[in-house]
């Protein structure tokens, strides 16, 4: 039995790594649910609760972070000057979404998790002008980077940047979603970043507020050390495949795969939430 439940934790480790590394989610968006619906069904899994789901989810993505950023680095699609300038405002924000995080009830939990991501989702289906987003976002780090034999111009505004991140690392570590669910599609559509430079970004500072979200569950006492070391290896091989996926896909195709998974998760969550 404990040979099967290791078995099972590893295989949930190395898919959710493997979708989340692909489109920079970081894989708590598939991570916290699968447990959470686990942990409804099972009695092996009666263990899971938001605060323990959350925590675990965090720590996994320490490693899931580490292996697909060494990846996205490698093959030179990381923008660490932006990653750096908005871990200033995530790392906070995490900290503060990890200790709120033990006020929130199950059905809480899953109707704010289920309403942000649908809503998310949805803005990827609104007309976007290039020109209007390099206008609104004139002042700011401009940042000019060569992917594939392709030029991509985009700017970064420091203020907006900043405050974004802040309230992407609350969310992240309120709800253990590592905040790439939030800041890819934040960075696509109102930054004008391409798909690919946006979600290889967003698995670096994912690597980053991981570890200081998690450390805060870890001294609140919310990490189930026990099963949290089961994920570990899988998430860390997952993330490295995601990483290498993602590099066989066009932007195109990224966004696509980030619009399904956000509607298909959000409306899980809420539908749990409400029963």
């Amino acid at each position: 039995m404990l040979h099967m439940m290791v078995t099972l934790l590893f295989v949930i480790g190395f898919v959710t790594a493997l979708i989340g590394s692909v489109a920079g989610l970081g894989g708590g968006v598939i991570l916290v649910p699968s447990l959470l619906f686990l942990g409804d069904h099972f009695d092996s899994f009666n263990w899971v609760t938001p605060q323990s789901t959350v925590g675990i989810s965090l720590v996994v993505m320490i490693f899931t972070g580490m292996a697909a950023a060494i990846s996205y680095i490698r093959h030179k699609r990381v923008d660490k000057k932006i990653g750096f300038l908005l871990l200033a405002g995530s790392v906070p924000g995490g900290i503060l979404g990890a200790w709120l995080n033990q006020f929130l009830n199950s059905n809480l939990f899953s109707l704010v998790f289920g309403a942000i991501m649908i809503l998310v989702s949805l803005l990827f289906f609104l007309p976007r002008s290039k020109d209007k987003t390099s206008e609104a976002n004139k002042r700011g780090i401009k940042r000019e980077k060569e992917l594939d034999g392709e030029t991509f111009i985009y700017t970064m505004p420091i203020g907006r940047g900043l405050v974004l991140a802040f309230i992407v690392g609350l969310l992240s570590g309120l709800l253990g979603i590592g905040g790439g669910s939030l800041m890819v599609p934040a960075m696509i559509l109102l930054f004008a970043f391409p798909a690919h430079i946006a979600t290889a970004t967003s698995m670096f500072m994912i690597f980053f507020a991981s570890i200081s979200s998690s450390a805060t569950h870890v001294i609140l006492g919310h990490v189930e050390w026990g099963h949290t070391l089961s994920f570990i290896p899988g998430a860390y091989l997952g993330g490295s495949a995601g990483a290498w996926l993602n590099r066989k896909l066009n932007g195109q195709a990224v966004e696509w795969l980030l619009r399904i998974l956000l509607i298909l998760i959000g409306i899980r969550l809420i539908w749990q939430g409400i029963g």
